[in-house]
């Protein structure tokens, strides 16, 4: 059995057979046992599993690597996550990478398995950022040699193993979802605030010091008098104890609001559960432990206690240590930054927190006087059901929240539901103010009464919130990382189809600018998600679209021509276009250019409906770029084969879209390419269409390993393929093998993003290194200036309008670079006309007239003069560009 062992890398399939037998006979304890001792020989059936000497690390990783997948498919996990890393000495990077390449041949993973890791992970990225955050405040708040008063013993448990494990305890027994980085941080300066308010002042680094002090003073936390009531002492503490608290919000860019409902709301009374509430002291780091154990233990996952003794298994790889590496330090007036530090995952979330809240700061939770007139306009007034909807989704909000997160945390889902509905109100005044700005009219009752319309506008402002808050710790590489709040949720919670809340995306995005990048990008991918699998499944309103799209005209109509294909993208809808079309009101119909206000009712044919050619036109881009990405990843030599392979798939979306029925856009894609390889007879396996595919972005796995086959049957993509996708389309995929191929389907026009990104920087002409770019995610000052996290490019001197500069030296060099350029911009003689005010810098355009900068006043630096230089017309640039070519020649003659 072992002589082919060194084969293991292309045999998982049948080494995890392996262990699934020796398990059945043996038992993991004896597996366990036998990977554990590299120097023992252990016989099982007759067989050395492992021997002696011959038994290498490799082999060692393999095995467990074996176990952990057959225990997670027979659900005998006996064993805890970390001890089968202790057993085979692996790190978890490590050992998820080795999984990664075990599942070479994506048929020894199970879907199962699959999701078991992937929660693994998330946890192991949430408490590795934890951890370093925990580490780096507690430094910043203890003394590293306190004063000889306070005993080694003392400061060492206070710091570190009392606080971290009561932070675990904590974590485990308030959240059911492990893996919200923010709740999570937020219960962190909980458990931080009330160790800190138990400790000697003579420990503690300023400004704690002195908040503790105070406390003492007005009425200390540690020594409560035993005659109070419980209650009574409690509310009092409560009163004169947020100092600290206050502190803690601040140095790390937390709404102390939201801190404060995690305290109240969770915090409290999972002390009162372990019994420490009215304790006079710490808790008892043997009953926490003990706590912990068992709660370790019934979750068979990470023992995260081990972060305190810097455990080998718990060590992140390079990648991730450069991930999270430490926060940025503030500027240093003496110090000049010479190159862009990454923000921790921490950092990253609370800094996109506080540009969401700054958003919504003038905002409120009710419709604003605007609204309200928008309303009263309406032929039937659509505020109270509209309010009736809110306060009643509010309830459901809530409910669900704490069923996903946590019984404690209704409250903290309150607030979030809260900012969603400010979001929502903004949103919608500004859509209304742009239809009536379009369409002249401001009586908009029939949208303003819609249902879908409001409850989908809710669910995306809402969805919004969730993904600020929802930031996953391993972001950092712009992936987005999913947890059990992530989208599709939100569209269960509020019982909406995914095609009706698809409408308003692209609505909702051009009505509110003030989104950040990434949010916006999350928009797409959610947007980009509907429409390769959630728009598709059974139930969804966009089958009845079709077909009353087919039997409008018999069967010949289809739901978009091929003809549109190669015709640009137009954005001009809005969400009244979707929600109200087919049939569209008739003042707004009277109103728009294309209105034939002379065709009788008897006359005019049915309104083509708008959301589903839209949705068709959407799903033919993603389509084709998906599958051209795919393309020159596997058949770059084959190029002729890239217009078939997208008339197959083009129309089976056309024709058979019944195949797309509760599967995904990338399964119909990898069957076409398949399909027309087999009969052009270009060897390219299955097997290496998934390797390449599972290397796409935003790819799942299940996507090719769980396949709907028949009625609650699934299968791998291959079987999809013979039994399904193969007998429907035989016919037609035999025509490109045959003289008379299937006429080519044109290629779709591919757009520019709709969206405006306004975080991209703008470089300043005349060929130097200097950008300008937006304000982005805060940091906060003292003086109460804002500065960005993120400044790209990545130049040697960082200027950012609103911190403090540091030397004079810094616009020294920035006004010497300017005024290289002196000789390539040549200042106009005209001095009379002052320079009009620059909303952004133009460029050479043509076409546009720009504003004669040449006077300055005396005190403008020489960048403001230069920028407002760069202000100059289009004619004097021509004759700069003129000079400039009599200069040149002038130098090549000498």
């Amino acid at each position: 059995m072992f002589s082919t062992f060194s084969g293991a890398c292309r045999s998982y399939f049948l080494l995890a057979a392996l262990v699934k037998s020796l398990w059945v006979s043996f038992g993991i304890k004896k597996i366990l046992k036998a990977c554990r001792t590299e120097n023992e020989n252990v016989q099982l059936s007759g067989a050395a599993l492992c021997p002696g000497k011959a038994y290498n690390k490799k082999k060692k990783e393999t095995w467990g690597v074996c176990i952990f997948i057959v225990a997670i498919d027979l659900d005998e996990m006996t064993f805890t996550f970390t001890e089968l890393l202790k057993s085979i000495s692996i790190s978890v990077c490590t050992f998820f990478q080795f999984l990664k390449e075990v599942d070479v041949n994506m048929d020894t993973v199970s879907t199962k398995v699959d999701s078991t890791v992937s929660r693994l992970k998330k946890k192991y990225d949430v408490l590795l950022a934890l951890y370093h955050k925990f580490e780096r405040t507690c430094g910043l708040i203890y003394l590293e040699q306190p004063s000889s008063e306070i005993s080694a013993e003392l400061s060492s448990v206070l710091v570190l193993k009392n606080y971290w494990i009561t932070f675990l305890l904590a974590k485990g027994k308030v959240l059911q979802m492990e893996d919200d980085l923010v709740i999570s941080f937020q219960l962190l300066l909980c458990v931080l605030d009330y160790f800190i308010k138990l400790s000697p002042p003579a420990m503690l680094k300023e400004p704690y010091k002195s908040a503790v002090t105070a406390v003492t003073v007005n009425g200390s936390a540690r020594t409560p008098r035993r005659g109070q009531n419980r209650n009574t002492r409690t509310s009092k503490q409560i009163d004169t104890d947020t100092k600290v608290i206050e502190i803690l919000c601040k140095e790390h860019d937390c709404n102390l609001d939201e801190v404060k409902n995690v305290y109240f709301s969770s915090f409290v009374p999972f002390l009162s559960s372990i019994g420490v509430v009215a304790s006079k002291g710490l808790p008892e780091v043997e009953v926490l432990l003990k706590q912990y154990e068992e709660l370790y233990l019934k979750n068979k996952d990470i023992d995260a206690r081990l972060f305190l003794d810097h455990d080998e298994t718990l060590q992140p790889d390079v990648i991730a240590c450069s991930q999270l590496e430490r926060t940025p330090l503030k500027n240093n007036p003496d110090e000049e930054l010479n190159h862009i530090l990454p923000q921790t995952p921490v950092r990253a979330a609370m800094n996109n927190i506080q540009q969401l809240i700054m958003i919504l700061n003038s905002a409120t939770d009710k419709p604003s006087d605007t609204l309200i007139r928008y309303f009263n306009n309406c032929t039937v007034n659509p505020k109270e059901s509209i309010l009736k909807r809110v306060e009643s989704l509010d309830h459901i909000f809530k409910k669900k929240f704490a069923e996903a997160v946590g019984p404690g945390c209704a409250e903290i889902g309150s607030q979030r539901y809260k900012l969603g509905v400010r979001l929502y109100y903004r949103v919608m005044e500004s859509m209304l103010k742009s239809e009536e700005e379009r369409l002249s009219v401001q009586n908009f009752s029939k949208l303003l009464n819609d249902n879908i319309f409001h409850t989908s506008l809710l669910a995306c402002a809402v969805e919004v919130i969730m993904a600020t808050y929802s930031r996953n710790a391993s972001q950092n590489d712009g992936t987005s990382a999913e947890t059990d709040l992530s989208f599709p949720w939100i569209l269960n919670v509020f019982d909406l189809k995914a095609f009706d809340f698809y409408k308003v995306i692209e609505s909702f995005i051009k009505a509110e600018p003030s989104l950040t990048r990434e949010m916006i990008k999350h928009l797409e991918r959610c947007e980009h998600r509907i429409m390769e699998c959630l728009a598709w499944q059974s139930g969804s309103p966009l089958f009845d679209l079709i077909k009353q799209s087919k039997e409008r005209e018999g069967q010949t109509d289809q739901p978009e021509p091929t003809s549109s294909l190669n015709v640009p993208l137009q954005h001009n809808h809005t969400a009244a276009d979707l929600y109200l079309s087919p049939v569209r009101p008739p003042l707004s119909a009277t109103s728009t250019p294309d209105a034939q206000p002379t065709a009788t009712p008897q006359t005019q044919k049915p309104q083509k409906s708008t959301s589903l050619s839209l949705f068709y036109k959407k799903v033919y881009l993603l389509a084709y770029l998906r599958l051209r990405t795919l393309f020159f990843r596997l058949l770059s030599d084959h190029p002729d084969l890239e217009p078939l392979i997208w008339t197959l798939f083009q129309h089976t979306l056309q024709n058979e879209y019944e195949l797309m029925r509760d599967r995904h856009l990338d399964q119909i894609m990898m069957c076409s390419m398949y399909g027309i390889c087999k009969v052009k007879n270009v060897d390219l396996r299955f097997k290496i269409i998934v390797s390449a595919y599972k290397e796409l972005p935003n790819t799942n796995q299940e996507t090719f390993k769980r396949v709907l086959i028949r009625e609650e049957q699934y299968d791998s993509i291959i079987v999809f393929y013979n039994l399904v996708f193969m007998q429907k389309l035989k016919t037609n995929i035999l025509q490109y093998a045959s003289s008379r191929p299937p006429t080519l389907s044109p290629i779709p026009h591919i757009p520019r993003s709709p969206y405006q990104f306004s975080n991209s920087p703008r470089r300043v002409p005349a060929g130097n290194n200097i950008y300008i770019s937006p304000l982005k995610s805060p940091y906060k000052f003292p003086d109460g200036f804002q500065s960005p996290t993120k400044m790209t490019p990545r130049s040697r001197i960082l200027v950012s309008i609103g911190e403090p500069f540091g030397t004079s030296e810094k616009f020294q060099k920035i006004n010497q670079m300017v005024c290289n350029s002196d000789g390539q911009l040549k200042r106009s003689a005209e001095v009379s006309a002052a320079p009009k005010p620059l909303k952004r810098l133009r460029f050479d355009i043509e076409g546009q007239d720009e504003a004669d900068g040449s006077k300055h006043l005396p005190q403008e630096s020489k960048f403001q003069q230069k920028l407002a230089e760069m202000t100059s017309t289009r004619t004097r640039m021509q004759k700069q560009k003129l000079n400039d070519g009599n200069d040149t020649s002038a130098s090549e003659e000498k």
